[in-house]
């Protein structure tokens, strides 16, 4: 009847409030609430339906089915390269997280501070303690300790589906120095990479000798001097707000328009050679520098920190998934768009919202991030049943 008659309910709810005949707050903000689930006046919806992404599909086009005569491994293998002293939970919640999606195998390599706490979180998890950071490294010993870092690394590369760069990583200059060589090794390696955290990604280009030529013209030029995913096709960033303002303002020089947000960011794809970004937001933003899509779908208002994390890791196995049946496929899948990128991430931000919103409806204030991963299997099952 609410979805029926939507704009007649707001009618009415409008006029009891002017005429003081309105429910109590709690209940009134239970209403709003539903309103918003069901899509009644659905601001949140319409805003981008002309590019909305048919989400749902593509969830059921990319998930592969449980067979018993695969082996372990082919369900897809993420590792993920983070966590310090710091941060010990975002590297966990993107690799668990891709865990309960469907990944067969999670790995993490971390400082040696920071493997025994994620260790601790769960069995489940690789963990690989071979970063390192500055405070335990000797001037003398860095070369060698970094390549050490990075063959470590490296001898494990082949075997990954996708990396997930960023979670927990910090800001330490060494350990930063090290992963820009992990990046290097996965690009040759033709791994996929996401990276979260842009500020991060930033800060290793302001290292670049490059550096004021990429950034006094506002574009990135395709060539391989010029930035570590710079034309590499099968990188994603995932910006949040704060991050996504730093990154217009260096690459396009100029501040973020949100009244031509599709347009912006179609043009700050482009200029970055074609990488896959992710602009996280109330509407969530996806280009290639090809296409634009959104996914605008209701998740929760709780905005408890470790969702990013969350979204990495699930993004990182749909990407997987759908890398893998794309070259399978030889062209013959009936989808749009056909990027393995730009489908991984429509697929994780629609899991992770839909994980998110279930999680509110039980928890609600109390939600945590821990919450919303309980529920990613559930919502995938919702909308593609394993059996």
């Amino acid at each position: 009847m609410i979805v029926k008659h939507g704009m007649n309910y707001l009618t009415v709810l409008n006029s009891a409030i002017n005429y003081k005949l309105a429910p109590p707050l709690a209940v009134l903000r239970r209403q709003q609430f539903l309103i918003r689930v069901l899509g009644v006046g659905g601001e949140n919806r319409m805003q981008g339906s002309k590019f909305e992404a048919d989400s749902d599909n593509i969830l059921r086009a990319i998930t592969p089915v449980l067979d018993p005569n695969r082996h372990k491994g082919q369900a897809g293998k993420v590792a993920v390269i983070g966590g310090c002293r710091e941060y010990t939970g975002a590297p966990y919640f993107a690799a668990i997280s891709a865990l309960k999606i469907g990944a067969d195998l999670s790995h993490v390599f971390c400082t040696k501070d920071a493997a025994p706490v994620i260790k601790s979180y769960s069995p489940e998890l690789i963990v690989h303690p071979v970063l390192e950071e500055s405070y335990s490294v000797g001037d003398r010993d860095k070369d060698h300790i970094s390549r050490r870092v990075v063959a470590e690394v490296d001898k494990w590369m082949e075997r990954f589906d996708c990396l997930v760069v960023g979670p927990g990583l910090g800001r330490d200059p060494f350990l930063l120095d090290c992963v820009s060589e992990i990046i290097k090794q996965a690009r040759q390696s033709n791994v996929p990479v996401i990276i979260d955290g842009v500020f991060y990604l930033i800060k290793i280009f302001s290292c670049s000798p490059c550096f004021s030529e990429l950034f006094t013209d506002g574009l990135f030029l395709v060539t391989n001097n010029l930035g570590l995913v710079s034309g590499y096709p099968l990188a994603i960033l995932t910006p949040n707000v704060n991050e996504y303002k730093r990154l217009v303002q260096k690459v396009l020089n100029c501040e973020v328009n949100d009244q031509d947000a599709h347009g912006q960011l179609l043009s700050l794809a482009k200029q970055i050679g074609g990488v896959t970004i992710l602009r996280k937001g109330k509407c969530d933003l996806i280009s290639d520098g090809e296409i634009v899509k959104s996914v605008s779908s209701h998740g929760s208002p709780r905005r408890c920190g470790g969702q990013g994390d969350i979204l990495s890791g699930s993004v990182a196995v749909f990407l997987s998934w759908a890398r893998q049946l794309i070259l399978a496929d030889e062209g013959n899948l009936i989808i749009s768009p056909k990027n393995p990128t730009m489908l991984g991430c429509i697929a994780g931000s629609a899991l992770l919202r839909k994980a998110a919103s279930l999680a509110f409806e039980d928890r609600k204030r109390s939600t945590l991030t821990t919450d919303i991963i309980e529920c990613l299997g559930r919502s995938l099952e919702d909308i593609c049943p394993a059996c």
